[in-house]
């Protein structure tokens, strides 16, 4: 049987990934609890592991919920998730889901210690990389967000990104008002809306599709990013 990565909805606009395989599931950023059980127990699932990628509320909530009913459950996340976590990651660290490599990439910026996984071609990443966008830099720590955008921008075209938030089509619009004559951003932009209009998710990207519509990812230099993301934040 081959990995299934499902999304649940939580919030306005959070996704939870649901990664499977063989009736094991892993969770990733379980910020709302009621929903993953309701999956899981509709699903015949056993709950394997939860991923944390950083430490914001919307993200972590429902894990004590979850935990409460599949004790023992091993919880990976950063150090700034402790103690709901209570296997540590960091830059470099390597291990298998699914018979597949995992390899752990540091990504801060959004917050210090924002963690992401490279699931074989899948890339959850949290808060650090939306589809056409990124996150706010709330650590006020714009290098270390531009240097977590170049890690994402080295990897393969064909990585596939699950980011967090369902933001694509704000941050496309966002992209055709500074780039209006980019073909690619509104053509993706039309793709997205009408995508919207049914309630589907514009998840997951690409990376090599990324680097056409990210105005983020294409920044040459780290005053054009902070030109760029402070422009998103007043957008």
């Amino acid at each position: 049987m081959l990995m299934k990565i499902h999304p649940i909805k939580a919030f306005s606009d959070n996704y939870i990934w649901v990664i499977e395989k063989d009736s094991i599931a892993v969770v990733v950023d379980p910020g709302q609890a009621s929903a993953v059980i309701a999956y899981l127990e509709a699903e015949a699932l056993e709950l394997g592991a939860i991923f944390l990628t950083h430490n914001h509320h919307d993200h972590t909530d429902g894990v004590e919920q979850i935990l409460a009913l599949h004790p023992g459950t091993p919880v990976y996340g950063p150090q700034e998730t402790v103690p709901l976590n209570d296997h540590i990651l960091d830059e470099g660290d390597t291990f298998e889901l699914f018979e597949k490599p995992v390899s752990v990439l540091k990504t801060p910026g959004h917050t210090d210690g924002h963690i992401s996984y490279l699931v074989g071609d899948a890339l959850f990443c949290g808060d650090a990389l939306f589809s056409a966008g990124t996150g706010r830099v709330f650590t006020g720590d714009y290098q270390a967000h531009y240097d977590s955008l170049q890690k994402f921008k080295h990897l393969k075209d064909t990585v596939k990104v699950y980011a967090g938030h369902e933001y694509t089509e704000t941050n496309l619009r966002f992209a055709k008002s500074i780039d209006p004559k980019n073909r690619k951003i509104t053509e993706a932009l039309a793709e997205v809306t009408a995508l919207r209009k049914e309630d589907k998710s514009t998840l997951p990207s690409t990376i090599g599709r990324e680097k056409e519509i990210n105005l983020f990812l294409q920044a040459e230099s780290l005053e054009d990013f902070i030109k760029r993301r402070q422009a998103r934040d007043h957008f």
